[in-house]
């Protein structure tokens, strides 16, 4: 986010408390020196918060099945999630974060491709 958005976004006093100096805390608490690190921040939050939902869905999901179940949606916010913070560590350089992340995205996308399979296969049988 430029200066400008974020000015036209939060209005000038807002923008002139956070950017009164360089370090302010935005930029202290997110380790970030622009305000573009907070869309990327931002983004690596988003994917965070996918990798915990999709375990605490998985978590209700099975409690309603009483039995572990992974449904389809823990795939997709997984594949989600790895997305995002790939792309995250990705602008942090961080080799350790996107080598962890790269490494799931395969197992993420052949259990969707699976259970597209399965789906495909229980309509030809009701058919």
């Amino acid at each position: 986010m430029s200066a400008g958005a974020f000015r036209a976004a939060f209005g000038p006093a807002v923008y002139e408390e956070v950017s009164a100096s360089r370090t302010n805390w935005v930029f202290r608490l997110f380790n970030i020196t622009s305000w573009a690190g907070v869309a990327w921040v931002g983004l690596g939050l988003l994917g965070q918060f996918a990798f915990t939902g999709r375990m605490l869905i998985q978590w209700f999901v099975s409690e309603q099945n009483r039995r572990s179940t992974v449904p389809a949606v823990f795939w997709w916010l997984s594949l989600v999630g790895a997305g995002a913070l790939f792309a995250y560590f990705t602008w942090r350089q961080d080799v350790v974060g996107v080598l962890g992340q790269a490494s799931g995205v395969v197992i993420y996308v052949r259990n969707l491709r699976l259970i597209g399979k399965e789906r495909r296969r229980a309509e030809r049988v009701a058919e």
